[in-house]
């Protein structure tokens, strides 16, 4: 099987769609030519033309509200926002509007869209565009909200969103752009509201998301020469969330760390560890459930301070020893 990197598969399940159904389309800032802030829709305006990838305005708002108004009308966009942090400027259309709309009435309106949007810090873009507002996303009901983190989980996640009937937020972290993974040249599917488990293990479950899965796995790889196992999960969607495989897991090992790079006040992390606390895994739990997060900071411009203001390796390394109480 052929290696991608993340952004080149997420590339690539959005050509396919748009060969295959006319109905897809995307538009944002700068997708056109530029091929967008990060190169994912490079190419892409010379095969399909500047009616399917259509450069917008500079207005989060202007753009949500258009993708929302064409889902109703029938057609399925993927609207681009530069960077995740601009979902503030198009919270009414999401929040408001795309997540409420089928509930209020009563399913003879669906609106089958994707926000396709850049998330996290490492690349040094400071305060107002490395942010993690993942859980904000997950609090709304009526948006799914998807953060896949190799490139094989976001080209088949990816589509399940398109064809979605929902409105579908799709994080993707820009440090996982460059990263490789085995894809199938042919269209697949992941079912949203389906974790998979990086790593086997049985002494400690890390349940981590996006970036925070390749730092896992390295910090397991490094405990494994210790003699520790440690298994990784990666939810791959917030919503729906597939709370059994993460149970099972805890009932096996008996600990839980929560991995995530957003704020640790008010992460998503505080949702797994009260669903292990509210499950028959509770009372398998050898020592108490542990959380991993940013620092209650905005994201710095200096690079050693950015690298301090979220979990590294090292820190999980600490937090497994911790629980097994091998410091």
């Amino acid at each position: 099987m052929r290696e991608l990197t993340y952004l080149e598969a997420v590339k690539e399940a959005m050509s396919q769609e748009m060969r295959q159904n006319e109905d897809v389309f995307i538009l944002g800032e700068d997708i056109g030519v530029y091929g967008g802030a990060f190169g994912v829709t490079r190419g892409m305006i010379e095969e399909f033309g500047p009616e399917r990838i259509r450069n917008t305005p500079i207005s989060e708002a202007a753009i949500s509200g258009t993708a929302v108004g064409a889902a109703l009308t029938g057609m399925r966009p993927i609207l681009e926002l530069q960077f995740s942090d601009f979902i503030t400027i198009a919270m009414d259309n999401m929040v408001n509007q795309a997540a409420k709309i089928r509930y209020m009435y009563g399913g003879k309106g669906k609106v089958p869209m994707v926000l396709r949007t850049p998330s996290g810090s490492g690349t040094g873009a400071a305060a107002q565009h490395s942010q993690s507002l993942e859980a904000w996303m997950a609090h709304v009901p009526g948006l799914k909200v998807v953060q896949p983190s190799t490139a094989y989980d976001a080209k088949g996640l990816l589509k399940a969103a398109i064809d979605d009937d929902n409105p579908v937020i799709f994080y993707e972290h820009k440090l996982c752009y460059k990263t490789k993974s085995d894809v199938p040249e042919e269209q697949y599917s992941i079912p949203l509201g389906k974790a998979d488990v990086k790593r086997q293990g049985t002494d400690v479950t890390i349940v981590a998301t996006a970036i925070m899965v390749h730092k896992s796995l390295e910090a397991a790889a490094e405990l494994e020469k210790e003699g520790i196992h440690v298994e990784v999960i990666d939810p791959r969607t917030l919503v729906p969330l597939d709370t059994e495989t993460i149970i099972q897991s805890v009932k096996k090992t008996s600990r839980l760390i929560v991995v995530h790079e957003a704020v640790k006040r008010g992460g998503f992390g505080g949702e797994i560890a009260s669903t292990i606390a509210e499950s028959e895994a509770f009372d398998y739990l050898d020592a108490p459930i542990k959380r991993l997060g940013g620092k209650a900071v905005p994201i710095p411009y200096n690079p050693e301070l950015e690298k301090a203001a979220i979990p590294t390796v090292d820190d999980i390394v600490a937090a497994v020893k911790e629980t097994l109480n091998r410091l």
